[in-house]
């Protein structure tokens, strides 16, 4: 059984980051520019990570997610905001300090399996390889290149180059050499989509089992359905802004089952902004103008109808 109950909404997020929170995101903007043409691909994003959380981000192309785990990764710089991972500031780093976050404190997977993994080394090579560009001695490098492997399912294939190995295995292997240095955010965009179903199902569960062993914190950007129903956390952006959240939460039904129930709220940032779905918008034709009222316990929100009476 699974239970989806109406969107509320949800208090602004405190970007301040406590001793639980290892991802936060204030007010993000980043602009490119394209000649003469500014794109606006973050407009004001929000969002706060726990330590050791799993979360999936979803969007349609272009809604800034990409965007927003690059900068998570160290590849990209924001325009404007404030965005901190753990002790690190992302706009006030030096291109030293850049270079230290992402060989040590950021994990990242990418979709294509091209660019995880380097075609002519083997397996444990590849995991070998980011801790010895982080100089971590040769008698801690073997032991973990092999406890990741096994780990992750493909110990057996520690002597494969990529060529020999499926899909699902290419993807394992570059999970375990984005986590060879002990990162704790683990940052994967879009892991299973070049995968069928059974072999995402395999990835997640790779992943899911990464989070649990290590305490990682793992964001996943994905399309996939999936993938985005299997996590606690599932948050939305749309033009650029976090704009809705699921929390799943398991519960006990009348037969001694258990079963899913999923929560959607919209996000609210801190000037008051929320993001109202548009089949919401549609349904109720809501335009340009709406009507807000106050009750002692909620907020309506109506459509303008022009009646001045």
């Amino acid at each position: 059984m699974h239970d989806v109950s109406t969107p509320a909404v949800v208090a602004p997020q405190d970007a301040e980051p406590g001793p639980d929170t290892m991802i936060a995101c204030e007010s993000l903007v980043r602009i490119y520019q394209t000649g003469s043409i500014e794109v606006q691909a973050l407009q004001g994003l929000d969002l706060t990570v726990g330590r050791g959380e799993m979360i999936a981000v979803v969007g349609a192309s272009g809604s800034g997610k990409s965007t927003l785990l690059s900068i998570l990764a160290g590849i990209d710089a924001p325009t404007a905001g404030r965005a901190r991972v753990g002790r690190w500031d992302l706009l006030g780093m030096s291109r030293a300090d850049r270079v230290r976050y992402r060989r040590h404190t950021v994990g990242f997977v990418r979709q294509q399996t091209a660019s995880n993994l380097v075609p002519y080394l083997t397996a444990r090579q590849m995991v070998d390889l980011p801790m010895t560009a982080a100089r971590t001695p040769a008698k801690l490098r073997a032991p973990r290149s092999t406890e990741l492997l096994d780990t992750l399912g493909v110990g057996a294939c520690a002597d494969r180059r990529p060529a020999q190995l499926s899909g699902g295995q290419q993807m394992r292997v570059a999970i375990a050499v984005a986590l060879a240095n002990r990162p704790q955010v683990l940052l994967a965009d879009e892991p299973t989509g070049e995968l069928d179903t059974a072999t995402s199902a395999e990835v997640f569960e790779a992943l899911h089992d990464v989070n649990r062993q290590y305490g990682v914190t793992v964001v996943i950007v994905t399309h996939d359905p999936e993938v985005s129903g299997r996590v606690e956390r599932t948050v939305a952006i749309r033009d650029g802004r976090t704009s809705s959240e699921v929390l799943r939460r398991t519960a006990a039904a009348d037969d001694g089952g258990t079963h899913m129930i999923a929560e959607e709220y919209a996000v609210m940032d801190r000037a008051g902004r929320i993001q109202v779905p548009r089949d919401y918008r549609e349904a109720l034709a809501l335009t340009r103008r709406v009507r807000l009222t106050l009750e002692a316990d909620r907020v309506e929100i109506r459509p303008d109808t022009g009646d001045r009476g």
